[in-house]
């Protein structure tokens, strides 16, 4: 049973391994980028904190996937995480940057379209909703940290080695904060769809800790993350900086972590109820795109800018980031269809469990 498990956990563990190699690149490329920060440093960095974060914080975003669609056989849900990762794979090799939130969506989509399971309607518009809530709301962040950032720069008439040391830490400091965020947040993406076929049972730990199934599972996500940040996210570390628009080291720890707080507001349970408390909206647990927040912080700088920051993105790229954005959830759930459809006939598999 727990190989079987395993083997059908790989295309989860392949997707976190590709949101590693490419996502770690939205919270510690512009370190590495500008030299301020050796990769192995960040590697380590990055992989300790995304896998705390998916294990501590992990549940609140995972469950905001579960009540779109709860694939409750494994093997649906390994198509279902098949389906994300060859869509991320195939539309990264057309050169189109995606999003593995909205690939997860589209195919919860598609396995409720072949399962004949409702999707509900009201998460899947919370959901969309996201996609444009979250690269809004990371412009807004980036503008009232630069615009704050840079008062207190011009009243601190900092020495440039002191300013170059702050700007080193700042940046490092946000990169943990952005890898714990992104752990807690995109482990949805990886391992959500495997929550409600979970194939762990829980393990009491010494002193009566319990380690629960969804836990072991979002751990052995956490892990698959960092072997994509050791292993493939050196070179997009490297080359992030220059992708949408050149950027300070003081912009680039502006875009870092009005990223890190973003991915942290849509995955924090805490923040979630407190604001509730206080007679305020509940904040949505659902999994949002770095990507997307990396775009709208950069975006934000820039406007603040004017003309010369306007001229100084690159537009183009823009709309290949929005035409990706609208055709990955699409592509998904076509394909997750097709694949549960072969998986189902051809291989004999249980996809879905009818109700009662």
């Amino acid at each position: 049973m727990l190989a079987s498990g395993l083997l059908f956990l790989s295309s989860g563990l392949f997707l976190g391994w590709s949101l590693g190699a490419n996502d770690a690149s939205n919270v510690f490329g512009s370190a590495v980028g500008s030299r301020m920060l050796r990769f192995s440093t960040a590697a380590m960095l990055c992989s300790l904190f995304v896998i705390l974060g998916a294990v501590s914080a992990g549940a609140g975003a995972s469950g905001g996937l579960g009540q779109l669609g709860a694939v409750n056989a494994l093997a649906g849900s390994f198509t279902t995480a098949l389906a994300a990762a060859l869509t991320v794979s195939w539309m990264t090799r057309a050169g189109l940057p995606v999003s593995s939130t909205q690939a997860v969506v589209g195919a919860i989509v598609g396995w409720n379209w072949f399962s004949g399971s409702a999707t509900d309607l009201s998460q899947l518009s919370r959901i969309v909703a996201t996609w444009v809530v979250c690269p809004l709301l990371a412009a807004v962040v980036a503008a009232l940290l630069y615009l704050g950032g840079a008062f207190l720069l011009r009243r601190s008439r900092l020495h440039l080695l002191r300013l170059d040391a702050g700007l080193r830490l700042g940046l490092i400091l946000a990169g943990v904060l952005g890898s714990y965020s992104l752990g807690a947040n995109n482990i949805g993406n990886v391992m959500g769809v495997f929550v409600p076929a979970a194939p762990f049972p829980a393990v009491i730990l010494p002193g009566g800790l319990v380690f629960s199934g969804s836990q072991q599972l979002f751990l052995l996500g956490g892990l698959a993350i960092a072997l994509g940040v050791y292993t493939r996210s050196r070179e997009v570390m490297i080359t992030v900086g220059a992708r949408l628009m050149p950027l300070s080291p003081f912009g680039a720890l502006v875009v870092v972590l009005a990223n890190a707080l973003v991915l942290f507001v849509f995955s924090s349970q805490g923040l979630s109820d407190g604001l509730v408390g206080l007679g305020l909206p509940r904040i949505p647990l659902i999994p949002v795109s770095s990507s997307q927040a990396v775009i709208g912080a950069v975006v934000g700088v820039a406007l603040l800018q004017g003309q010369r920051g306007l001229r100084q993105v690159r537009w183009g790229m823009l709309a290949r980031i929005a035409s990706g954005w609208v055709s990955t959830p699409v592509l998904s759930a076509v394909l997750g269809y097709v694949l549960l459809f072969v998986v189902q006939n051809v291989f004999g598999q249980v996809v879905f469990e009818p109700p009662g």
